[in-house]
């Protein structure tokens, strides 16, 4: 037992997290944290720590080759393994495991702030939504991001799962919930420490998937989405919602945005052009 608890320690120190909310000297609340993972080990355990007043946590792993499930397990969560179904899908799988109805859904490198953690109690204690959003500050390039796309971005990941529930989409999932949504203070650190390079080839995956998915739904290319859709995505972000005040890992994060649009519809084009060619 004593090297699990160092391990769960010394794993959060490898993420270098201040945000920490083991300390929390009031009851646990009758709310399950609930994390996807796979190959999590550098991040997990301080996205664990920061939600200590949940009163359970599950954490469905997908095949981690790394210390993921011993490190969830030494932080005292519940492990299930479970193939990949999709993010939509697994998020759902997850959740339906809970043993309460309340659910908070993390990612794996996400973390509650103290200011977050005291806002998400306080409205469990009476409350007044089914769903309740928070804001989402976002680490990039070494630098929290304040404006555009970085911040708030608004996620909604508190919610009572009998008026509520993930979408099936295979990725960029959301909540889909019954009446109207409730807003937090305090916000879910974002705290991912991956490199740029990873960070680019996740979103190629990510705009594959999309692009694949608008395949799927029968919705047809169009040049005038292609150009508009990243032009459009930059004046809203960079311009009006402030995001050149984040200086250059602004620029670069938005920029990755906006050829991430370009990205999906090219890769939608390309799709129908296969399937055009496809003998019949």
């Amino acid at each position: 037992m004593t090297t699990e608890v160092n391990l769960c320690a010394e794993s959060e120190d490898r993420g270098a997290s201040t945000f920490d909310a083991m300390s929390d000297p009031l009851p646990p609340l009758a709310l399950t944290l609930v994390v996807i993972t796979r190959d999590a080990g550098a991040s997990l355990a301080a996205c664990l720590n920061s939600a200590r007043f949940a009163s359970q946590t599950i954490v469905v792993d997908s095949g981690s080759g790394d210390d993921t499930a011993q490190i969830a397990k030494s932080c005292g969560a519940l492990v299930i393994e479970q193939a990949w179904l999709g993010f939509g899908p697994q998020k759902n799988f997850a959740v339906a495991q809970a043993a309460n109805d309340w659910v908070l859904c993390l990612d794996a490198d996400e973390c509650v702030s103290p200011e977050l953690a005291r806002a998400i109690r306080s409205a469990l204690q009476h409350a007044q939504f089914n769903a309740y959003e928070m804001p989402r500050r976002n680490r990039f390039l070494g630098k929290w991001l304040g404006h555009g796309e970085g911040y708030p971005d608004w996620s909604l990941r508190l919610f009572d799962r009998r008026h509520a529930r993930w979408s099936d989409d295979v990725v960029h999932e959301h909540v889909l919930a019954d009446g109207r949504v409730g807003r937090l203070s305090g916000d879910l650190m974002h705290t991912s420490g991956e490199s740029l390079e990873a960070y680019l080839a996740k979103q190629n995956r990510y705009t594959t998937l999309q692009a694949e998915g608008l395949f799927a739904r029968g919705e047809r290319f169009s040049a005038a989405r292609l150009i508009a859709s990243p032009i459009a995505r930059f004046i809203r972000s960079y311009v009006l919602r402030g995001g050149f005040l984040d200086g250059i890992a602004g620029l670069v994060h938005i920029s990755i945005g906006c050829f991430n649009s370009f990205s999906k519809y090219a890769k939608l084009r390309a799709l129908e052009q296969a399937e055009r060619s496809r003998p019949s």
